[in-house]
């Protein structure tokens, strides 16, 4: 079955930065794209970066671009969230999704597969 699994969330202060990493198994990885989203408590999830299947392709969301970087190794079946000038309002759990439909790779209804999602905290 198919499974995606995240690390790397934990504490960090104002300003440091954080890797997380996306582990799939249990279907073709490099056959789809990936995405990273969040939730903050009482929020809805939202859209952060997608990558396409071959890693040419990225995207962001205004709120992390400059500062985020998605990257995949398809020989590994993983991909990363590289997280710079973290502030306090990127804190949330973050989850890695397979982009299964056709879309713009920015919404949730486009992912079928999910991990569980890992914290991160930005906070001094």
């Amino acid at each position: 079955q198919v499974q995606l699994v995240e690390s790397g969330g934990g504490l960090v202060q104002p300003g440091g930065s954080l890797r997380l990493s996306c582990a799939a198994s249990g279907y073709t990885f490099g056959d789809y794209g990936m995405g990273w989203f969040r939730q903050a408590p009482g929020k809805e999830r939202a859209f952060v970066a997608a990558i396409s299947w071959s890693g040419r392709d990225s995207y962001y969301a205004d709120s992390v671009k400059g500062r985020f970087t998605i990257s995949r190794d398809n020989a590994k079946n993983t991909v990363y969230l590289r997280m710079n000038s973290l502030k306090p309002e990127d804190t949330a759990v973050y989850y890695c999704a397979a982009h299964t439909r056709v879309g713009s790779m920015r919404y949730t209804d486009e992912y079928d597969y999910w991990g569980q999602g890992t914290q991160v905290t930005v906070s001094s």
